[in-house]
């Protein structure tokens, strides 16, 4: 059975998603245990407006609303398996890779990085991670 994950850590879902789902492990079947937590954009979930300041603080912002919804879900960010980075402009990547690194440490997760047309509300980067329970 899945469950909805949400904390107000975070900024709350706009839309007809959630903020994570929790499939918790399932000893009968073997399978489950997972967090799959919904792309997150460096909005400050206090006010709702994307943070000041270039790649390096909306990554920074985006990592800790991250942070906060796996916690919510009795998770966290060592706990990560997979990640997506979606990039306004792949020029960012160094700066979004420093501050990346910052929050992972070895084994570092599985990651894809995109240059995406287009992010929410004009951001810089969106974030999206599997976890482990």
């Amino acid at each position: 059975m899945k469950e909805v994950i949400s904390t107000p850590s975070a900024p709350q879902a706009i839309g007809p998603y959630s903020q994570a789902i929790k499939v918790p492990f399932d000893s009968v079947q073997g399978r489950g245990g997972f967090i799959f937590c919904s792309g997150q954009i460096p909005l400050d979930p206090a006010t709702g407006v994307i943070v000041p300041g270039g790649i390096k603080e909306q990554t920074q912002r985006v990592l800790a609303n991250i942070q906060a919804v796996l916690e919510a879900a009795g998770s966290s960010l060592a706990k990560v398996v997979k990640a997506q980075v979606f990039l306004q402009d792949l020029n960012d990547f160094a700066g979004m890779n420093e501050v990346y690194a910052s929050f992972f440490s070895e084994p570092y997760p599985a990651r894809d990085t995109f240059q995406v047309a287009k992010l929410p509300k004009g951001a810089l980067v969106e974030i999206s991670v599997v976890a482990e329970e």
